[in-house]
C-alpha cells in the first residue's frame, strides 16, 4: 500500500507543480504578439498534452525511485524536472527566449540520458519518457523558431 501512496505523491507533485507553473506563467499578450512559425499549434493543445506528459513523467519517476532512489537515473529524472519547471518562467514571464532555448536543450539532453540510463534497467520507465522526448523535441524546434523569428 505504501508503494501506491508514493505513486500518488509523485502524481500530485509533478502534476500539481506543472499546473501551478503553467497557471502562473501564462503566454499572455507578449506571446500573442510574437512572430511564430506556421507549425505553431493552437494554445489549447498545450494543457492536455502537458497533463498526459506529466502523468508519464510521474510514473517513470516513481518506478525509478522505487528501484533505485539514489541512482544516476533518479538524478537525471530530478534534473529534467528542475529544467522543465524552470523553462516556463524564463520563456513566458522573463521573455528570455534565448535562455529558454538553452534550458530546453539541456532538458532534452537530460530526457534522452534518462531514457538511455533506464533502457536496460527498467524498459517501461524508459518508454514512458519517449512521448516526453518527442514533445520536448517539438517544443525545442518551436522555441528555436520563435527565438530566430523575433
Amino acid at each position: 500500500m505504501a508503494r501506491y501512496a508514493r505513486l500518488a505523491a509523485f502524481m500530485i507533485v509533478v502534476l500539481g507543480a506543472g499546473f501551478a507553473i503553467g497557471t502562473t506563467n501564462l503566454p499572455g499578450a507578449w506571446y500573442a504578439g510574437l512572430h511564430k512559425p506556421p507549425f505553431n499549434p493552437p494554445d489549447w493543445v498545450f494543457a492536455p498534452v502537458w497533463s498526459v506528459v506529466y502523468g508519464l513523467i510521474a510514473i517513470a519517476g516513481w518506478r525509478t525511485c522505487e528501484r533505485a532512489p539514489r541512482s544516476a537515473a533518479m538524478a537525471l529524472w530530478s534534473a529534467q524536472m528542475v529544467l522543465n519547471f524552470t523553462w516556463s518562467p524564463i520563456f513566458f514571464t522573463a521573455h528570455r527566449t534565448g535562455l529558454a532555448l538553452a534550458i530546453i536543450i539541456a532538458m532534452f539532453v537530460a530526457i534522452m540520458s534518462f531514457i538511455a540510463s533506464q533502457w536496460h534497467v527498467d524498459r517501461v520507465a524508459a518508454w514512458l519518457f519517449v512521448p516526453y522526448a518527442v514533445w520536448v523535441a517539438f517544443a525545442t524546434l518551436l522555441n528555436a523558431s520563435i527565438f530566430a523569428l523575433n
